[in-house]
């Protein structure tokens, strides 16, 4: 042995060596559970299952200003959040490792359980199996941190558990050997979970494949000549699926397979409970309708709103097979819970779903088989309701039940228990802070009211009066509708202000309201400089 093998490690080096075995400790943690929860079930595997429970403890005013600040990366801040916080504490725990090397082993067992407890705790958690991941992985971890810094040796008079009065120093030969090969194995393991867990969602891939949407019984009617404004930068009237907005708690998004898919309607006044597969519910009359969404987290001007033709069987006729009544006509449940696959729970008014509008179990967006990130392959869609209360993505399960009985997801988090759609308009063109040259200026945008329906849309430019802006044709009441106004623009710096009235008379307020608890209020303005 050289003398650099043979001298023992102290100050710096010894917290650099430690850190280190402790960063390769966690890896190994995470690429064993990776492995394992391929094999098991990938929703239980510790980085979902602990980001999971993180989004189901955060204040609703912190996940809406996660929103507001990332958009649809939120949850991939979250994920490298974690993964930050882990590699901190892991190199923490190589350090005192060097020192207390059990103690060191037992840090990582301790986060082992912290994971295992995290899937358990999950609303979809399918039993003890679910711990698997988290446990293994741990004891992985916690192997390799033991064997990393066994081999440190002692450093100002301090022994290594178990290390014996006047052993040699560290053994950086052999410590280069189970690093290296630590390293290796770990990102082997990572691929290799990696591709089980791809074998595993290509069924439910090829089963989307394999669909084909039959004619639906009762098509949308053509959108009307003039609904779509032909001015750029205007959202387009029909949102293609790659643009449509995403906002869940999901971090991994489902990958459901069709074929073994079940939806049960059961609970509060079902005289002939029902459990359907999605061939059944393909072989039912379909129709297709446009409908605009919004979610209630977005904020004035915001761009969680889109518009897409959805096809899907009526919600209410699915509901009068089972028995069910709305309240207005004596039925005893007054709200709908809509479970998914993930353990979501949404809750719906039954009289809104019941009341004729084109609540649908929806199974095609845009003319084809839903995409998996908007709920593929069976989602909820109610117009004139935010999506919290209505949207229900991979649903598996439609409870009856009451509002006194039953508290959702979001309600317990302080959001509203009925959330109908806030009249709503956005300017689109020009964008804040633009420079447009002097003379006509299109401003044009989007305005909704889901079953209200828009009628007038006005533009006011700084303190003047409004002036009525230019309607598109309308398609129907449960979509957003288009406008445009033609400014004369003068140079210097201008406020543009929008808002919108509705089908019953109603004029959006002026009054700012947050999204929460059931959705922002207020006036769009954008502030533009004339060249």
């Amino acid at each position: 042995m050289d003398d650099a093998t043979q001298r023992p490690l102290r100050g710096i080096e010894r917290r650099t060596v430690g850190a280190l075995s402790g960063v390769l400790a966690g890896y190994a943690a995470l690429a064993v559970a990776e492995l394992v929860s391929a094999a098991v079930r990938p929703e239980a595997g510790p980085l979902v299952a602990v980001g999971g429970a993180t989004i189901d403890r955060t204040p609703a005013a912190v996940k809406d200003w996660a929103i507001r600040q990332f958009g649809t990366h939120d949850k991939l801040v979250l994920q490298l959040g974690i993964l930050a916080v882990l590699a901190v504490l892991a190199m923490a725990l190589g350090v005192a490792a060097t020192r207390w090397l059990r103690a060191g082993s037992l840090g990582v067992l301790c986060f082992g359980a912290v994971g295992a407890l995290a899937a358990l705790g999950r609303p979809d958690s399918t039993g003890f199996t679910d711990a698997l991941p988290s446990v293994v992985g741990a004891l992985a971890g916690a192997g390799l941190l033991y064997g990393l810094t066994g081999r440190v040796g002692r450093a100002d008079g301090a022994l290594a558990d178990g290390a014996e009065e006047g052993g040699t120093g560290w053994d950086r030969r052999g410590f280069l050997v189970v690093a290296g090969a630590a390293a290796a194995a770990s990102t082997g393991a990572a691929f290799a979970g990696r591709a089980l867990a791809g074998s595993r969602g290509q069924r439910a891939v090829a089963s989307r494949r394999g669909v084909v949407l039959p004619a639906a019984a009762s098509k949308a009617a053509p959108v009307p000549r003039g609904a779509a404004l032909r001015i750029g930068g205007i959202s387009p009237f029909i949102t293609p699926n790659d643009d449509f907005y995403r906002v869940d708690t999901a971090l991994t998004v489902p990958k459901v397979d069709a074929g073994s898919w079940r939806l049960r309607i059961h609970g509060t006044g079902v005289t002939d409970e029902l459990t359907l597969s999605f061939d059944a519910l393909l072989r039912m009359p379909l129709v297709e309708r446009d409908i605009t969404l919004t979610c209630v987290s977005n904020e004035v001007g915001g761009p969680y709103a889109g518009n897409a033709r959805w096809t899907g069987v009526r919600l209410a006729d699915l509901l009068e097979r089972c028995g069910v009544r709305p309240p207005s006509r004596g039925g005893p449940a007054d709200q709908l819970v809509a479970r998914s696959v993930d353990g979501m729970t949404l809750g719906s008014p039954v009289e809104d779903v019941m009341d004729g509008r084109d609540a649908l179990l929806a199974v095609g967006m845009n003319g084809q088989p839903l995409p998996f990130e908007h709920g593929f392959p069976v989602r909820m869609v109610v117009p004139g309701l935010y999506g919290y209360v209505s949207a229900c993505k991979w649903i598996e399960d439609i409870e009856l039940t009451t509002y006194d009985a039953y508290d959702p997801y979001w309600v317990k988090r302080d959001w509203a228990r009925r959330a109908p759609v806030k009249t709503a308009s956005r300017i689109d063109t020009p964008k804040p802070f633009a420079r447009p040259g002097a003379g006509t200026v299109m401003v044009a945008g989007v305005a909704w009211a889901q079953h209200r329906g828009i009628d007038k849309v006005e533009v006011r430019v700084d303190d003047g009066p409004w002036q009525e802006a230019r309607l598109a044709a309308e398609d129907t009441a449960d979509t957003w509708r288009q406008w445009s106004y033609a400014w004369q623009a003068r140079k210097g710096g201008h406020t543009l202000t929008v808002r919108a009235t509705d089908g019953t008379g109603e004029t959006q307020t002026e009054e700012r309201a947050p999204t929460i608890p059931d959705g922002a209020s207020g006036w769009h303005s954008v502030v533009v400089t004339v060249d």
